[in-house]
């Protein structure tokens, strides 16, 4: 297929006329120009310092009004109705009440740039005073400082180093709590009913894990590989802004991090299952699509947190193991060293890439010039906007989007013509719908999408893909169902099942606040989203 560049010059402006003026002045003396002109000039802004000068001592002497920062949000919203009940408590799924989850960042801390820029971020993600206890062997008993899973070193391929954020935790994971997370939910479209299907989801999420071990088991042929569907479990908790540690309770005394212990059991049963070399026992034969998604997750976690006692040792070693485990062409295999196909890549650049944003991992970038060269073998056109399995020839709309969320973290940006190209596709072809419900493909289009930003994100793709999501999750009036999605019809729904398509659909649900964007624009969003209105 030929593919054409979507983003041609525009037409010159007409030339008009050109104008010329001539203006004479009369000639008047130097007497009369001061009576005309000075004088009355001179009078005229001596009386407006007046003015000034007494407003200015009135006004000195009054008090603002306190202006709450979910306030001034609010001032920025085009539709009222999108925005009631948001920030909703994420144990409380009863409609129109006001969250107890109190913000906990500044507006003020709304970054420009999650990469390419130190932030001296004080505390964790998600608060803004000191953590109860950061000994998370409280937490996690028996992984904390004295653990010898995952020894910490500065040595391997991975090192301590000068990754993308500065301070603790992640730039890119601002957006998961407090006025930041509001502003990141508005600014992108969502609203109070996707909030309040993702409380109802993580309810669910919650009940399906095993407590007594921490883990979660998926409900299809994949059931085996319970590190998956236990790493695949907690990312959506972590994205809501949820951590293993004990945070402080908000200014009206409730809790802030509703599902700690939660959290806390499934790394928990990630870390136990680490072995010494970085990897993980339990998971199926295709281990290296199981050991990227751990990976996400507990980078994430330390990006969150910044747990060095208990997080930054095993994240490194699960890292160095990508690292090293990628093959010669560039691509990942189903096992560490052979050579693989774009499905499995997009998870290794996943982990790599929630690891480079953290301060504390540093990542080759050999490894992402390496992943780039096997992209390109299998992109289709010189735009290089759709991608196959193994070679040039795409099959599935997943592999496309797949590829380009790829790219975004390779390096492309949201105007490159390759994305742009395959932003349009995606609204020519492959728009959201329930006769086609593929959580696979929403999970990376939607990604890709949300970074593209624009008129193809606000107008076409994230209300389609928002409001099919709310209206396909089961009901609450079914007991043990209520707050999931049924199985899709694609891979996740054959392999990981209910617990995979509820998973991935959350994650989609949470795009909002999940990652700011790598490239900001006007304001996070928000001048765009009032142009497009």
């Amino acid at each position: 297929m030929s593919e054409a560049n979507t983003t041609p010059d525009a037409p010159a402006a007409k030339a008009g006329a050109n104008v010329i003026r001539i203006v004479q002045g009369a000639e008047e003396t130097a007497q009369e120009r001061l009576i005309k002109k000075q004088i009355p000039a001179w009078v005229i802004s001596g009386a407006f310092h007046v003015v000034f000068l007494v407003l200015f001592i009135v006004v000195g002497k009054m008090q603002p009004p306190k202006v709450a920062a979910s306030d001034a949000i609010a001032e920025a919203v085009v539709d009222k109705e999108d925005t009631e009940g948001k920030n909703l408590d994420l144990t409380n799924v009863d409609k129109g009440l006001d969250s107890e989850l109190a913000s906990a960042l500044p507006v003020d801390r709304v970054e420009d740039m999650t990469v390419a820029a130190p932030v001296n971020l004080d505390v964790p993600v998600g608060n803004d005073a000191k953590i109860e206890s950061t000994d998370a062997s409280q937490a996690l008993a028996g992984f904390g400082a004295g653990s010898d899973i995952g020894v910490t070193g500065d040595t391997g391929d991975v090192k301590v180093g000068d990754g993308g954020a500065g301070g603790t935790g992640m730039t890119g994971m601002a957006g998961r709590s407090g006025a930041t997370k509001e502003k990141s939910l508005l600014a992108g479209g969502g609203n109070d009913k996707s909030e309040l299907a993702v409380a109802r989801a993580l309810l669910w999420l919650d009940r399906k894990q095993i407590k007594a071990q921490g883990n979660w088991v998926y409900d299809g042929t994949s059931r085996g590989d319970t590190i998956s569907a236990t790493a695949m479990s907690l990312l959506p908790f972590l994205a809501a802004g949820q951590t293993h540690l004990k945070m402080p309770k908000d200014k009206n005394g409730k809790d802030t991090n509703k599902y700690q212990a939660t959290v806390a059991l499934g790394l928990k049963y990630l870390l136990a299952h680490q072995l010494p070399n970085g990897s993980f026992k339990g998971a199926s034969g295709q281990y290296m699509y199981s050991h990227a998604i751990a990976a996400v997750a507990l980078c994430e976690a330390y990006g969150m947190t910044g747990d060095k006692n208990t997080l930054l040792g095993p994240a490194r070693k699960a890292i160095e193991y990508i690292v090293k485990a990628q093959a010669g062409n560039g691509s990942w295999g189903y096992t560490a060293g052979t050579a693989g196909d774009t499905s499995i890549v997009g998870w290794q650049i996943q982990a790599l890439k929630s690891a480079a944003l953290c301060k504390d991992i540093t990542v080759p970038e050999a490894a992402f010039k390496k992943a780039s060269e096997f992209l390109d073998k299998v992109a289709e056109g010189s735009l290089k906007s759709r991608y196959g399995y193994t070679s040039n020839s795409p099959t599935t709309p997943a592999l496309s989007a797949v590829g380009l969320l790829c790219r975004y973290y390779t390096g492309w940006g949201p105007r490159h013509p390759g994305m742009i190209d395959g932003v349009k596709k995606y609204m020519n072809t492959w728009m959201p719908t329930e006769t086609r419900f593929d959580m696979y493909y929403y999970y990376y289009a939607t990604q890709v999408t949300h970074f593209h930003e624009g008129e193809a994100w606000h107008k076409d793709w994230n209300p389609k893909m928002r409001d099919l999501l709310i209206k396909m999750q089961v009901a609450e009036s079914n007991k043990d169902l209520g707050g999931s999605w049924d199985p899709d019809s694609g891979m996740i729904g054959s392999h990981c099942g209910r617990l995979g398509t509820t998973c991935l659909a959350l994650l989609t649900l949470e795009v909002y606040y999940r990652h700011l964007p790598l490239y900001k624009r006007d304001a996070t969003g928000l001048k765009e989203l009032e142009r497009v209105k």
